[in-house]
C-alpha cells in the first residue's frame, strides 16, 4: 500500500480532470459520458473516504436496535423482516430514525447534498 496520494486523492484528481480539461474538450456527444464517469469517480473517492465508517454506524445502529449482532447484511435483514411482518408498531417507531441516520450516510456518499434533507415533518405512515 502506498502512503500518498492515497487512492481517494487520485480518484479526487480524476474527477477533477474529467470535469475540467477532458470535458471542455470532449464533443458534445460525449459529454454526458464524461460527467457521468467523473461523477462515479467522487462516489468511489467518498465511498474509501466514509464508508467504512458509514458501514460501521449502520451494524452498530441496528444491532442497537435489534439487541443483536451479526453482519450488516444480516441485520437488515432481520429488520427488513420485522418490518414487512407489519405487527409491531413500537418498533416500527424506533426503527424510523435508525433507518433515516442510515439512509442519510449514504446519501452522503451517494448523492451529497440529498442528505441535508430535513426529515422532521416526515410521519410514519
Amino acid at each position: 500500500m502506498q502512503d500518498r496520494p492515497t487512492a481517494a486523492e487520485l480518484l479526487r484528481e480524476i474527477a477533477d480532470l474529467l470535469e475540467g480539461d477532458v470535458l471542455m474538450g470532449a464533443p458534445a456527444p460525449v459529454k454526458h459520458h464524461v460527467r457521468v464517469a467523473a461523477n462515479l469517480a467522487r462516489i468511489v473517492q467518498r465511498e474509501l473516504e466514509v464508508g467504512r465508517e458509514a458501514n460501521f454506524r449502520e451494524r452498530a445502529l441496528l444491532g442497537d436496535l435489534l439487541g443483536a449482532e451479526g453482519s450488516t447484511a444480516e441485520l437488515n435483514a432481520e429488520v427488513a423482516a420485522l418490518l414487512r411482518a407489519n405487527d409491531d408498531e413500537a418498533f416500527a417507531r424506533a426503527a424510523w430514525p435508525v433507518l433515516l441516520a442510515i439512509t442519510l450516510d449514504k446519501l452522503s456518499i451517494d448523492k451529497p447534498g440529498h442528505d441535508a434533507y430535513d426529515f422532521s415533518r416526515e410521519q410514519l405512515a
